[in-house]
């Protein structure tokens, strides 16, 4: 649904965006993360038509943003940063005039019914905007993007000032209309990009660093397979029969707690030892009482890609 060719944007000698290539399908709700001055909003920004791109294409359904701007525009709504509200309207007229301004041809009442309805603005809908809480706000900056039932969503920052509770609803609602949507999520969040998004766009000085899941880049980034075990027993028994299990290149004991000791295990690439470790751990009188991956969170991740620490990990592109 959104296919982003080549796209470069230039400032004189600055490159906002360098050379910047992605596809997010329908469906799919695909992260956009980057460090303050990434070119993480200026991407956002071409995608919605908002500023040209230098170089290159950004197709949405097909359509080129740059060329045909109109056509392309109706097939996305957009949330920025912060919402685009008249606070002297209600809430009533305030969508009302978005679905006049966006030529809306759904049926009007029921149209705007089923947007209330979906994010949950019933309750203010005839208030006037000034008199909302941040969190309803939001929501109703959200329902203009749904005006028109655009089959592209980008939302900038979506919960950004909202309570707990509020987040959680506006992650659950960005789940459920990606069921429906392409949806482009950029936030500096890292736990709601892990909490809703089915694949991560990493970007780090104008250039895309990571493209993938969040599983695959853990396990690219790991380098080899890391778990954490504690096990019950002596130590030196136990290190030394780990040791000896084929794939394993280290077994150290990290710390001791509640009478066992824990033990950080790391393996060739590849290479599954649980089967083994459980059997050899058995012959040997010596519990296991916790075995899990010591995978990298998702800030590891963020981190190792914007601090230079690791070369560009891009998966392939969804056919």
């Amino acid at each position: 649904m959104i296919e982003v060719k080549e796209l470069s944007k230039h400032y004189g000698d600055k490159k906002a965006v360098d050379n910047i290539s992605f596809t997010a399908n329908d469906g799919e709700i695909l992260g956009f993360l980057g460090p303050n001055g990434a070119g993480k909003s200026t991407t956002m920004n071409i995608l919605t038509g908002y500023i040209s791109s230098t170089s290159g294409k950004a197709l949405i359904d097909g359509v080129d943003i740059l060329e045909n701007p109109i056509k392309a525009k109706k097939n996305i709504g957009y949330l920025p940063e912060i919402p685009p509200l008249y606070m002297d309207m209600t809430v009533k007229e305030y969508l009302n005039f978005i679905y006049d301004l966006k030529k809306c041809k759904l049926a009007r009442v029921s149209h705007l019914k089923d947007i209330c309805r979906l994010v949950k603005i019933e309750n203010v809908y005839k208030r006037m905007i000034r008199n909302l809480s941040k969190g309803y706000r939001q929501r109703v900056g959200l329902a203009q993007a749904l005006v028109g039932n655009p089959p592209v969503l980008i939302l900038d920052e979506p919960t950004v000032g909202l309570d707990p509770s509020q987040i959680i609803e506006i992650r659950t609602l960005i789940k459920k209309l990606g069921k429906n949507h392409t949806v482009i999520l950029s936030s500096h969040i890292l736990s709601e990009v892990q909490a809703v998004c089915d694949k991560i766009i990493v970007i780090n000085e104008g250039r895309i660093v990571a493209n993938d899941t969040e599983t695959n880049l853990s396990d690219k980034l790991s380098g080899s397979h890391i778990l954490t075990a504690q096990i019950e027993g002596s130590p030196e028994t136990i290190t030394a029969a780990v040791r000896g299990i084929k794939g394993v290149t280290l077994c150290k004991m990290v710390n001791e707690r509640e009478g066992a000791c824990e033990y950080r295990i790391e393996c060739e690439e590849g290479v599954d030892i649980r089967r083994e470790l459980f059997r050899l751990m058995a012959e040997k009188d010596c519990p296991i009482l916790e075995l899990k991956s010591a995978e990298l969170s998702l800030e590891d991740i963020f981190l190792k890609l914007t601090m230079g620490e690791t070369p560009q990990l891009e998966g392939k592109e969804s056919e």
